[in-house]
């Protein structure tokens, strides 16, 4: 007869955290998302302010997560904190984002950057090479590659969590390690004609076409421009709060959740912008807009590093993917166990497996993402879904402020750094973020309201098929 463990056991160390932080962060995004940036602002230093104002942003999050983490040091992060801050039902449609899209997705868009750049090693893995073919329906070699690696990985998480935690460390080590590598070589790397001509005129915000010609933008349009060019790094900079998922497998959670959160975002934002500036320092801006499918970094190594380039950035972006992968999955799982708890789950998904971990859970996730992986559309969806993201950031945070007024009483270990000030800051920044993106980028904003908005149906069926199961129980 299967054991099943009846709580989750706190292994997680802060440097554990920490890594969690950091490596869920630093996916494939850095490596590619800056070209399309410059192609929307076209010059070095809208490009550089682009991933100031994400990080400022970011760290901002993740100061004022840091109280909702101290007051709910228990799985489930985002999702509990906006049930305690306003109800089950705007919890639910995180909840229901979260897995329809924004984790699986992701999930499934990292797997298949992995085995793209694994083709850079064995070309039979490219995403042109097409195994399967039905009509319009095609499977390429890379897709096949992505579902392998989350089944793998999915395995690896439901043997517990120090096994997760042991690859996420090593992975996410190896991974900075490499990266400051990337950027000090870089830097001496320096062509010193390039950067002069780069900072030249380098805030000047216009549109650059893939030739190099530049365009100018009126006011307005300027500054849709510049939410259009935050999508890829917002994106590049999500999945921080995933520790707040797995806090009730952290060691002292009411500490170390938040100081992680703070630790792990101030590391990524300084590696991002200094990734930049090598970019900036060794790369015309033109090529950079220019970069083959995006592959800025590919294009940047070659520079650095001549014919072994390619070889090194493929391996890099590899050992980068596969520990955020290996991050995501791990705490996706939590917060479908914390929704089942509550009936608005699968029931199963609210079990721990013997070694403690939301094992039904994991497996759940690795069939949607799967899912993602063979359906080739999740790139749109993840840039559609920024917004929705950005929403309920925002939500959360403001939630620090209606929980004050609620609880009052409330332990607060931490308390939001700069509060109100920051928080606010960090709404109406979310806020004007979003309301640009409805105005000038309707179609990164519409589909991610449709997914969310399509939670309601379920959420009242749940409610009912609860409620009904409670009144077919015995009266004792």
């Amino acid at each position: 007869m299967t054991q099943h463990a009846s709580s989750f056991k706190p292994s997680l160390s802060l440097l554990d955290a920490t890594m969690l932080v950091a490596g869920s962060m630093i996916g494939s995004g850095i490596f590619i998302v800056s070209a399309d940036i410059t192609r929307n602002t076209g010059s070095a230093g809208w490009l550089m302010l682009t991933w100031i104002i994400t990080g400022f942003m970011t760290i901002i999050a993740a100061l004022s997560y840091g109280e909702l983490s101290g007051m709910y040091p228990k799985a489930g992060g985002q999702y509990v904190y906006l049930k305690e801050a306003y109800n089950p039902l705007t919890a639910f449609l995180y909840g229901w984002s979260f897995f329809a899209v924004i984790q699986t997705a992701t999930i499934a868009a990292v797997g298949v950057a992995f085995a793209k750049f694994a083709a850079y090693l064995v070309p039979a893995l490219s995403e042109d090479h097409i195994v399967l073919q039905a009509g319009n329906f095609k499977i390429a070699a890379a897709q096949l590659v992505s579902i392998v690696v989350i089944v793998f990985l999915t395995w690896l998480n439901t043997r517990g969590v120090k096994t997760g935690k042991t690859l996420q460390t090593f992975f996410t080590l190896t991974k900075l390690v490499s990266i400051f590598g990337l950027i000090i070589f870089g830097f001496l790397a320096t062509n010193s004609g390039v950067l002069k001509s780069n900072w030249t005129n380098a805030f000047t915000l216009q549109k650059m076409a893939p030739d190099g010609s530049l365009s100018s933008y009126t006011t307005i349009v300027a500054l849709g421009a510049i939410a259009s060019a935050m999508v890829g790094s917002i994106f590049s900079s999500d999945s921080w709060h995933n520790v707040a998922f797995i806090a009730g497998e952290v060691k002292n959670p009411k500490r170390n959740i938040g100081l992680s959160l703070f630790l792990g975002t101030l590391i990524v934002t300084l590696i991002y912008l200094l990734t930049n500036i090598m970019y900036t320092a060794v790369l015309p801006l033109q090529q950079i807009a220019a970069a083959d499918k995006d592959r800025v970094a590919v294009s940047a190594a070659q520079v650095i590093f001549a014919q072994y380039g390619t070889m090194i950035m493929a391996l890099l972006i590899m050992v980068s993917t596969f520990g955020c992968n290996n991050g995501l999955i791990m705490a996706g799982a939590r917060v479908y166990h914390t929704m089942a708890s509550d009936g608005l789950f699968f029931k199963k998904a609210g079990n721990l497996n013997q070694q403690a971990v939301p094992g039904f859970a994991l497996w759940i996730q690795c069939a949607f993402a799967c899912g993602w992986s063979l359906s080739g559309k999740y790139g749109d969806l993840l840039d559609m879904i920024s917004f929705v993201v950005v929403v309920f950031y925002m939500l959360t945070i403001a939630g620090i402020f209606i929980l004050r007024k609620k609880q009052p009483a409330a332990e607060r270990p931490y308390k939001a750094f700069g509060y109100p000030v920051l928080p606010v800051i960090y709404i109406i920044m979310g806020l004007a973020f979003c309301l640009l993106l409805i105005a000038y980028k309707p179609t990164y904003t519409w589909p991610g309201l449709l997914i969310t908005l399509s939670g309601i149906p379920i959420y009242y069926f749940a409610i009912h098929a609860k409620k009904k199961a409670a009144s077919a129980l015995p009266v004792l």
